[in-house]
């Protein structure tokens, strides 16, 4: 599996915050610090928006470093990522991202 998948089957490698990053754009963090602010009514600076990737050693955005109830379980459990999990399709943690977002259960399976 892609090393760019995160453990809920998302793929940073299309995340504005790993490519802001990634190509050091400072117009897109501020275009994305300010959709994420008022995506989750919350104050997100432009210099948050650093990420090389959830499952990568390197700087993360701190939701997904610190806060993440996926992520935390994933990695409590020793798992690669949520695909490897028996309980990935009654998991309440990971069903609004496989529900919503199109590709992340084929992402999980590799």
């Amino acid at each position: 599996m892609r090393t760019m998948i995160a453990y809920c089957g998302l793929d940073c490698g299309q995340c504005d915050a790993y490519r802001a990053t990634i190509g050091d754009d400072q117009t897109l963090r501020e275009k994305t610090a300010k959709a994420w602010s008022e995506m989750n009514h919350a104050e997100i600076l432009p210099e948050h928006i650093n990420c090389e990737g959830c499952r990568t050693d390197g700087i993360k955005f701190v939701y997904c470093e610190s806060m993440c109830p996926i992520r935390r379980c994933a990695l409590s459990k020793g798992m690669t990522t949520c695909g490897d999990c028996a309980e990935l399709e009654t998991c309440e943690k990971v069903r609004p991202v496989l529900d919503n977002v199109p590709g992340t259960r084929e992402n999980l399976r590799g």
